[in-house]
């Protein structure tokens, strides 16, 4: 019996290096994958073409496909270019996603573009009034997910808590915890503690069905408190902004400590593995992209610098999100939290 290829649609154009690393990484994501994976290339036909060459798919050559583009969302571009631009490798993307030509679709550029789109082509499942973007943080525990990270700067109480209902169907379906503890992030874990969002959110937590287990502070997510960490865009995407500077700062503290003396170079050669495996801990690329939770769709947008592996781990997360069925669940979860969403 023939296994049915899996097809996930790649904005080409997108982030900081366009083609050269988003077709790398596409090639990646086939050559690796332990199942049949085809890939749509959408973007400028001839600079895709010229960056395949450079690579060795491990088939027929049948698992990528490209769909030209003429038009880019570039990473300056405002968000109402990703409605505005028809032809651009973004719109396009969303458009082969909404005529089902394919299961997934991954971009690494413009976030508020690719949203816009996604918006547009594909609009909001049931249940939803803002779709947010989740992202994994690396935690004593394994990981956590912080919804959201800069879909929605301004938020009402309804948002955060269907935040928490989405953010606790994507971890149970695609992490596997049976139960996922959400915790609202606070400046304190007292239920009194915070702004007005927090303190009206706090209250329609504590109605739902989720295993919401009260504030958390900033310092509890590495701690892996939560499984589930909900917040608005605004705090969110700064925390995101600091724990991107993270590894780099840790690894040019490391370098300057190992210059200072010989001995230190020693020590560095003896820690080799385990300097290796704390590097890998805060390396996006270790968990691909930020799924676009809320849309009618599997989107994942990528870091504007992704290299070709966060490409390729983003590619498979997404089609992960299909297979768990991610969706279906996020709407059959809103709608039997109904009741507590309309306290507010």
């Amino acid at each position: 019996m023939t296994e049915t290829i899996k097809t996930v649609i790649l904005d080409a154009m997108g982030g900081d290096h366009g083609p050269s690393v988003c077709v790398a990484g596409a090639v990646q994501a086939i050559n690796e994958a332990s199942y049949p994976l085809k890939i749509i290339l959408v973007g400028d036909e001839s600079e895709i073409r010229a960056q395949l060459h450079k690579h060795r798919l491990n088939g027929n050559g049948q698992h990528i496909e490209i769909v030209h583009a003429s038009e880019v969302v570039r990473m300056e571009d405002p968000a109402t270019d990703g409605m505005r631009k028809k032809d651009s490798s973004i719109s396009i993307a969303m458009r082969l996603h909404k005529e089902g030509r394919g299961s997934a679709v991954v971009s690494t550029g413009n976030t508020g573009a690719f949203m816009a789109a996604g918006l547009a082509n594909l609009g909001r499942l049931p249940g939803v009034s803002r779709p947010a973007i989740a992202c994994m943080f690396p935690s004593e525990q394994g990981r956590t997910l912080v919804v959201d990270v800069g879909a929605n700067p301004v938020c009402k109480p309804q948002n955060l808590v269907e935040f928490g209902i989405m953010g606790s169907v994507y971890v149970r379906d695609v992490m596997g915890v049976e139960s996922p503890k959400v915790g609202l992030l606070s400046i304190g874990e007292e239920p009194s503690k915070g702004n007005e969002l927090t303190i009206s959110s706090h209250r329609i937590f504590q109605l739902s069905k989720l295993n919401f287990i009260g504030n958390i502070e900033g310092r509890d997510i590495l701690r892996g408190k939560a499984d589930v960490v909900v917040c608005d865009g605004f705090v969110g995407n700064i925390m995101l902004k600091f724990a991107e500077s993270l590894q780099g700062f840790l690894t040019n503290a490391v370098r300057r400590q190992i210059s200072n003396n010989k001995f230190s170079h020693l020590g560095a050669i003896l820690m080799g593995p385990f300097l290796r495996r704390m590097r890998r801990t805060f390396d996006y690329a270790e968990y691909g992209g930020a799924p676009l939770l809320g849309l009618n769709g599997v989107c994942t947008v990528c870091h504007g610098s992704s290299s070709p592996k966060a490409i390729r781990s983003a590619i498979w997360a997404a089609e992960k999100g299909v297979d768990h069925h991610i969706n279906e669940h996020i709407a059959d979860a809103l709608s039997e939290s109904a009741p507590s969403l309309s306290e507010e």
